[in-house]
């Protein structure tokens, strides 16, 4: 009876599909009208697809719901996409989820090789990673892919109004994720320390803040805010606090796309950063970039 009983919860186990997601992946993507399926498999270190590549790249990422996210089916659609662009293009990929701040460390160290998915870099931004050096120094940015809005969020009945110069900014205290590129206009008042800031690690510690009033304000995408609350362990009663105790600021900051940051540490940096570029033509031209982002997660969503 136990033998029994050991085969069916290990039958279970294997056809579980909290399991398998864990141990397998599959990216499919079209190309010149034929589908692709790339398998890959979760490792120590992280994600990898086509092993049998000997053009090894690393990335580094972050939890990022809906875009990208360990938490959701299929980790998101820019996961897919990038691994479908990189492996149409003979790469083998390894992905690496980080904090956001140490991601950047390590790509702009040169440790690993690509960090994204990453906001414009204005060419005056500094580097928080070494001194002295400007991140556009350290980092070749690709062309952009699609990305979403940036706005402020504040607690729900706050009577602030943003002015189109962000003066009235000036004076308060705003959440900001560590690393984090914002918008130009934002950043430059934040290193001129036009206003205060508290860091957090995440967008989920950065509602905590909001809700608790540590801060008057925070800055982000809406929708992770939105995602990050409700991937989190909190109960429901906690997830519904800090979603209905928040509104956003209209209008937007801006509408911020997405790229790819290379290392420019990479051996044949040039070469890569022309692949990507290329294949993120392939794919837009295609409308497999629509396809992808249209197909989100691939999965419902289950909250």
């Amino acid at each position: 009876m136990r033998l029994i009983l050991a085969i069916y919860l290990l039958i279970y186990l294997i056809s579980s599909p909290s399991l398998a997601n864990e141990t397998s992946l599959k990216v499919s993507y079209f190309k010149d009208g034929t589908e692709y399926t790339v398998l890959g498999e979760k490792t120590a270190q992280g994600y990898r697809f086509n092993a049998d590549s000997n053009k090894v790249l690393n990335l580094a990422t972050l939890n990022w719901p809906p875009y990208i996210s360990e938490e959701v089916c299929n980790k998101g659609w820019v996961f897919q996409l990038t691994v479908a662009l990189l492996v149409s293009k003979g790469y083998q990929v390894n992905i690496h989820f980080f904090p956001w701040a140490r991601s950047v460390k390590l790509v702009e160290q040169g440790d690993m090789d690509i960090l994204f998915p990453e906001y414009f870099i204005e060419s005056s931004a500094p580097s928080d990673v070494i001194q002295g050096k400007k991140r556009r120094e350290l980092l070749a940015l690709s062309n952009r892919f699609t990305g979403g809005e940036l706005a402020l969020l504040k607690r729900k009945g706050d009577p602030f109004q943003l002015e189109p110069n962000l003066s009235n900014l000036k004076g308060k205290m705003i959440g900001v994720v560590r690393g984090y590129q914002n918008t130009p206009e934002f950043d430059a008042m934040m290193d001129s320390d036009q206003f205060s800031t508290i860091d957090a690690v995440d967008e989920l510690q950065l509602m905590k803040l909001l809700v608790a009033k540590r801060v008057r304000l925070i800055v982000g995408d809406p929708e992770v805010f939105n995602f990050s609350v409700n991937y989190s362990e909190l109960s429901n009663r906690n997830k519904q606090a800090l979603l209905n105790g928040v509104e956003q600021v209209k209008p937007a900051l801006k509408y911020n796309h997405l790229y790819y940051a290379v290392s420019n540490k990479y051996p044949n940096w040039h070469t890569l950063l022309d692949d990507i570029n290329l294949a993120l033509i392939e794919f837009k031209q295609s409308g497999e970039t629509d396809r992808i982002v249209n197909l989100g997660s691939g999965c419902e969503l289950d909250f």
